[in-house]
């Protein structure tokens, strides 16, 4: 027999298997969900890549006065972001298919590229969303083992045991550059190295998230390469260095016939109208942007120099994060949490014994420091 507030419902037996046997994908914890369970005030957060500048005061402006029209439905097509997104990318608007976040947009491809009988090749040590969206599919996930812990990029793509994970039942390769959660990232030359194994018929996927933050010459800008690979997808997002993360705007730039297949599956206004606004007045203040990237590199750096002076070991990164290795990370991990700053474990990659840990604010992560000094200790 049933609980009365539990009502048997059978259907759910029917939902497909790919889907029954996922776990959801997990955020980082919000500071309000600390605050009431450990009840602790002043929190930090530094465990979802966020920036501690937030958004260029012109993005703040313009969401503000989209609300008055919040009544009314955005521009399905997003006609004037899409044009700037072109513009900044040296290409037509045609190129663009835009998402919320993009995150959305990597569901996009998946629906249309993957599927049963097909399988994705991906980094043991990926973006968490990229076998999500496979499995969801209906396809098969096909893991590549990584770059060893005593490599140049411990646990981080290796470019040859992916190319050896494809074969002719591959619909889409995912490469993360920078990579999450490692930080992690690939030199042009790799890349070229690994994109001319895949052949043509299979769908590359650059996922770019963390690009603002690499200042390594050798590090490719992916949509530049569309003309050479036009089977390459390369995906963008305003989460990170654009300090949009709550507005959930995300692209991605590739071939028209490519993007014209998105479109087809891509839900209708899944760029909001304050989004929409927020996005493109952002575009119109890129030094904002650069002032953020030249703060969290610098202090990534100082960031580093830190844990290394506690005795920690971390992996190198081009990102707004740091993966470092910590003594029984879950003790650390709750004791953080008990300190008010909220990092984010990272056992689901893969990688039990690494806490992630977004760069923040002087401030922030000098707290940090401290807070983990007195831990160990």
């Amino acid at each position: 027999m049933h609980d009365k507030h539990s009502p048997a419902v059978d259907c759910c037996e029917r939902a497909m298997p790919g889907i029954r046997g996922l776990a959801p994908y997990e955020p980082g914890r919000p500071i309000s969900d600390i605050e009431r369970e450990y009840g602790v005030s002043n929190i930090i957060k530094l465990a979802s890549n966020e920036s501690p500048l937030g958004p260029a005061p012109g993005a703040l402006e313009a969401a503000r006065a989209a609300l008055d029209d919040i009544a009314m439905y955005p521009d399905g097509n997003a006609f004037a972001l899409k044009q700037a997104l072109a513009a900044r990318h040296g290409v037509d608007a045609e190129y663009i298919t835009l998402g919320n976040g993009s995150n959305d947009v990597l569901d996009l491809i998946a629906r249309v590229f993957l599927g049963p009988g097909r399988n994705a090749v991906f980094s043991r040590h990926a973006f968490a969303v990229y076998p999500l969206v496979t499995v969801a599919a209906g396809a098969q996930v096909r893991e590549a083992a990584p770059v060893a812990a005593d490599g140049d990029m411990p646990y981080g793509h290796d470019t040859r045991a992916m190319a050896e994970a494809i074969d002719d039942k591959t619909g889409v390769v995912f490469i993360a550059n920078p990579n999450n959660p490692t930080g992690t990232w690939l030199t042009a030359d790799a890349l070229r190295e690994l994109f001319d194994r895949i052949p043509r018929h299979t769908v590359i996927v650059l996922d770019e998230a963390y690009c603002e933050y690499v200042d390594d010459a050798r590090y490719p800008d992916g949509s530049s390469w569309l003309a050479q690979y036009p089977n390459l997808i390369v995906t963008r997002t305003f989460s990170k260095a654009w300090g949009l993360a709550g507005l959930r705007v995300g692209y991605s730039v590739c071939a028209p016939q490519i993007a014209d297949l998105l479109n087809r599956v891509r839900q209708p206004f899944n760029v909001n109208l304050v989004a929409q606004a927020a996005a493109l007045a952002s575009l119109d203040d890129a030094a904002h942007m650069r002032r953020a990237v030249a703060l969290n590199n610098s202090e990534r750096e100082k960031l580093c120099a830190g844990l290394h002076a506690l005795g920690l070991h971390y992996l190198p990164s081009a990102a707004n994060f740091v993966c470092v290795q910590v003594p029984d990370s879950p003790r650390v991990y709750e004791a953080l949490l008990h300190a008010g700053i909220i990092v984010r474990p990272v056992d689901g990659y893969g990688l039990p014994g690494f806490l992630r840990v977004t760069v923040g604010l002087p401030e922030h992560n000098q707290r940090l420091l401290a807070a983990l000094e007195k831990v160990l200790a």
